[in-house]
């Protein structure tokens, strides 16, 4: 960062510090001092300083602090004098350095920018600007590749991510909580849509294998703009949600292939409701156990093909047939024709919405 804030830092205050005061770095090259011409020495007893278990030091006719951030040593602040006094004019340009630490890396951090996109909290038209502040190419094919994974998790999932894709200039992991991670990811093709569902499948082992950490990813659509990640990251966020209903088996759902959850995921519940009633009369589907439920879900798998779902569920045919009969004497659907058989799997679907719904709203 600039050391010229630092400097500016130390001219505002000079004024009200009678002794001579500045900031190092972490090898004791004094980067701003309250006299000038001293930027750029450095001091000579600074072994003396770094092995001082201590963060406040006074040594030599100088009191020093030393500044931590994030657990590394980065700046030492001091001043000319070994007074009690100027203890507290220590801890006041230490705070101010940090202050402006801070400060300069939320503004300069290019994680903090993709975020404040994803979040919609920058204005469009300050996109473009920044991004090239930041050095981010604004016009390259994008995805973005939202990570969910499980509550009880004690792992950093971002650190493992990272170490998958390296590349911090065209690839960005940004830890969104302890539950969601966030990936934009770099494509040398729009079009590759097979590539960028095997490398959510390789984030999805990977954290499996090296941290048995269960996990589920939604893919947004390919975007050409960093302008628009804030809508393929939504878009993400729409197939975990989706996917979570209508394909809880999954554990990568891209936006592109919801098919028929994302419309049922779009109506009104008031809506869903109203169909239930009409498809299914005075409660008939509820009368319906476990083993019809899944003769229902086999025979939709198998194409409305009576030979083959007798087949795989082991079943005589005949057993079958009179399965599928009961079936439309409690629902009124004949699943064995095309229409019927949309129409009650449509309802399915619906009611697994509701019941999803509904179990949300009550834990």
């Amino acid at each position: 960062m600039s050391k010229k804030l630092f400097q500016n830092l130390v001219l505002q205050i000079r004024e009200v510090i009678d002794w001579e005061f500045g900031i190092t770095d972490d090898t004791g090259t004094i980067i701003a001092c309250s006299d000038e011409d001293k930027v750029g020495q450095a001091f000579s007893f600074i072994n003396e300083v770094l092995e001082d278990k201590n963060d406040i030091i006074n040594f030599n006719g100088f009191h020093l602090k030393k500044i931590f951030i994030k657990g590394k040593l980065e700046f030492i602040s001091f001043i000319a004098s070994d007074h009690k006094e100027s203890e507290k004019y220590l801890f006041l340009i230490s705070m101010n350095i940090l202050n402006i630490k801070n400060f300069y890396d939320e503004k300069f951090d290019k994680g903090s920018f993709l975020k404040s996109i994803l979040t919609g909290s920058v204005l469009p038209g300050d996109i473009s600007v920044k991004s090239r502040e930041l050095h981010i190419t604004h016009n390259i094919p994008r995805v973005v590749i939202l990570i969910n994974i499980e509550k009880s998790a004690e792992v950093f999932a971002h650190e493992i991510v990272q170490e998958l894709f390296p590349n911090k200039s065209k690839d960005f992991i940004i830890l969104l909580d302890n539950e969601n991670v966030v990936l934009i990811k770099e494509l040398k093709n729009a079009e590759d849509t097979r590539e960028i569902e095997k490398t959510a499948q390789t984030i999805i082992d990977t954290l499996s294998t090296e941290s048995m950490v269960k996990a589920m990813i939604g893919i947004g659509t390919v975007v050409d703009s960093i302008t628009d990640i804030g809508r393929s990251f939504k878009e993400a966020h729409t197939a975990l949600e989706v996917g979570g209903i209508f394909e809880s088996n999954k554990s990568v759902i891209n936006y592109n292939n919801l098919g028929i959850g994302r419309l049922i995921y779009q109506l009104p519940e008031s809506l869903c409701r109203l169909f239930l009633k009409e498809v299914f009369k005075s409660g008939s589907f509820e009368s319906l156990d476990s083993e019809y439920i899944l003769t229902i879900q086999k025979f939709f798998e198998n194409n409305l093909n009576v030979s083959e779902t007798s087949r795989q569920m082991f079943v005589h045919r005949n057993t079958l047939v009179y399965r599928l009969d009961k079936i439309q004497k409690v629902t009124g659907l004949d699943i064995t024709k095309f229409d019927d058989a949309i129409i009650l799997k449509f309802a399915m679907l619906v009611k697994k919405y509701l019941d999803k719904n509904h179990n949300e709203d009550t834990d």
